[in-house]
């Protein structure tokens, strides 16, 4: 899960922030209204967690905006403006859940959850990117540092693999099943071949390497 958590308060941000890494969850933090909305609006989010009290924008007309562009991400407001009217408002708003400070981190993670199972379809992605490295995953072509990059078509789907994960180390079993749909040893050097292929066009011909061996564990990719 992506969270991002739209709070001034250093503390809670920290508290919240650490508590989902903890669970293995991606975080980005904003201390203002007007850093968050850049960020829901122009990256990829399962979730924002949104303060009501911003500074320079406030959450209920941050949330009014993105309800306005079309945004649907699922939105919880973590807050101490706790009256009736308070959540009816906030809720109206567009937001699709209210928790009051101060709270239970448990609590917090078991409606992020919620939020989660009867949220719609994530949108699409469309580029991913990972340092100089860009893909385009609607005209599937790839450039690093604006240079072009042919790949066939499973090298494409084993370097997209890879950067979805990026920093991750990925397992030879886990690219076999995710890349190649394997769910057995086909007892080949399929996967190191490919990825072989892979750093001959993306690091190779650069100056740094993002392809890593993790001697013993697999494969990991970042910037």
């Amino acid at each position: 899960m992506k969270v991002l958590v739209i709070e001034d308060d250093k503390a809670t941000a920290d508290y919240v922030g650490g508590g989902l890494r903890e669970e293995g969850h991606e975080l980005d933090h904003a201390p203002d209204g007007p850093t968050g909305l850049e960020l829901a609006c122009s990256r990829p989010y399962d979730v924002l967690v949104v303060d009501r009290m911003l500074p320079r924008l406030d959450g209920l007309s941050l949330v009014r905006a993105l309800r306005s562009a079309g945004q649907t991400v699922p939105i919880l407001f973590l807050t101490s403006v706790g009256g009736i009217d308070d959540r009816v408002e906030g809720l109206e708003a567009g937001a699709d859940d209210y928790l009051l400070k101060p709270f239970a981190f448990s609590e917090l993670m078991a409606r992020l959850n919620a939020l989660m199972r009867r949220a719609p379809t994530r949108r699409e992605e469309t580029a991913l990117v990972v340092g100089d490295l860009r893909m385009n995953l609607l005209a599937r072509t790839v450039t690093r540092a604006g240079v072009a990059i042919e790949l066939q078509p499973r090298e494409f789907r084993l370097l997209e693999y890879l950067m979805r994960n990026r920093g991750r180390v990925m397992t030879r079993t886990m690219l076999l099943e995710r890349v190649w749909e394997f769910h057995f040893d086909p007892k080949t050097n399929v996967v190191e071949t490919h990825v072989s292929r892979l750093r001959a066009k993306i690091d190779r011909p650069f100056a740094s390497e993002m392809i890593r061996t993790v001697r013993g564990s697999g494969y990991v990719l970042d910037a």
